[in-house]
């Protein structure tokens, strides 16, 4: 088996996808937590300014998305035909609310009529949610296992995804997907506004703080499976340190009004949690509830290693190019928002 820096071919794209997925995560978590609050805001003109807080970048962020999806695709082609084709009625439901999310902000502004805009206000909102809690939905079926067959397909309904794990994880997900864009948009705005979203984010906060209380003792409790790792190499219990005290760490910036490093800290535990996911699964990606044996893995599911070489040399090159381009849009809209003629 080929290797890169003693690491074989397969594991390092599972670490290239994994990371992916957690930019994704980071950037466009915050635009979805954003949306999620959107409704609380009354004024038209608070409204505004949450969307062009959002607007220059939003795009940009689900770029990471497509790549993790092609990521998947060229890497695993296995999973990505099992999860796609499984959670088929689910991820039309993303992409619709996806859609409906960048019409309602290209859209929201174009016309002054009062029903207009709230219309799609409303689309905005229930889009941005209905995205953070599906994201949920398909991350707790993955950590709990699905029904695969001998012949690497799913063998159950789709109803099954709606069962009480996967939507607690869908739960969780938006809670912290708040809390991460409560704080965004507190760098963001100024004012009343501003005071208001300092009280919003440590709503936000409790309602992370409980969430993942519940989620947690939930999976210690019936699915133990995501403790074993760490019962056996009780070294690697520093990683769920380093996520408490992440998380521990954002209502004291929070209250020393430290806001940069908040967002920072938050950035911080959405990676953390990701990375815990992935050090519990590891080497498999989607367990199998039927038989341990059907369950694909890093390795039985994998791309040759001659097209893993040959993706991995494409990602070095590309994958600096990426972040730079964001750090880029990050850094040209940075400060707060300003209204003109060219705003949303």
């Amino acid at each position: 088996m080929a290797t890169f820096i003693g690491i074989d071919y397969a594991t390092l794209w599972f670490l290239v996808v994994g990371g992916v997925f957690t930019g994704y995560a980071i950037l466009d978590g915050f635009d979805l937590g954003a949306g999620a609050w959107h409704l609380f805001f009354k004024k038209d003109e608070s409204r505004r300014v949450a969307l062009n807080a959002v607007g220059p970048v939003w795009d940009g962020n689900e770029v990471w998305l497509v790549i993790g999806g092609g990521a998947l695709f060229a890497g695993f082609p296995d999973v990505y035909a099992t999860v796609f084709s499984a959670m088929y009625i689910p991820f039309m439901l993303f992409l619709t609310f996806l859609i409906f999310r960048a019409i309602s902000i290209e859209f929201r502004s174009k016309e002054p009529m009062k029903w207009w805009r709230k219309t799609w206000d409303v689309a905005y909102s229930v889009s941005s949610i209905m995205l953070a809690v599906l994201l949920g939905v398909v991350l707790g079926n993955i950590l709990q296992g699905m029904s695969i067959g001998p012949d690497k397909e799913f063998d159950g309904s789709w109803l099954e995804f709606l069962n009480p794990y996967a939507i607690m994880v869908g739960i969780t997900t938006l809670a912290l997907f708040m809390m991460h864009g409560a704080i965004y948009l507190i760098m963001k705005t100024e004012g009343r506004q501003f005071v208001r979203m300092t009280i919003h984010v440590k709503q936000a906060i409790i309602f992370f703080l409980v969430s993942f209380g519940v989620i947690t003792l939930y999976s210690l409790l019936y699915f133990p499976h995501l403790s074993d790792r760490f019962k056996e190499h009780p070294i690697f219990f520093g990683i769920a340190l380093i996520a408490f005290l992440s998380i521990a760490n954002i209502p004291r910036l929070i209250k020393l009004k430290k806001y940069w490093l908040a967002f920072l800290f938050s950035s911080l535990t959405v990676a953390v949690l990701l990375i815990i996911v992935a050090f519990e699964l590891y080497p498999a990606i989607i367990l199998s509830t039927q038989d341990p044996s059907y369950t694909l893995t890093v390795h039985n599911a994998s791309s040759s290693e001659k097209s893993l070489e040959t993706m991995l040399i494409i990602a070095a090159i590309g994958a600096p190019l990426v972040a730079g381009y964001t750090a880029f849009v990050f850094w040209t809209f940075k400060g707060k928002v300003k209204m003109d003629e060219t705003s949303y």
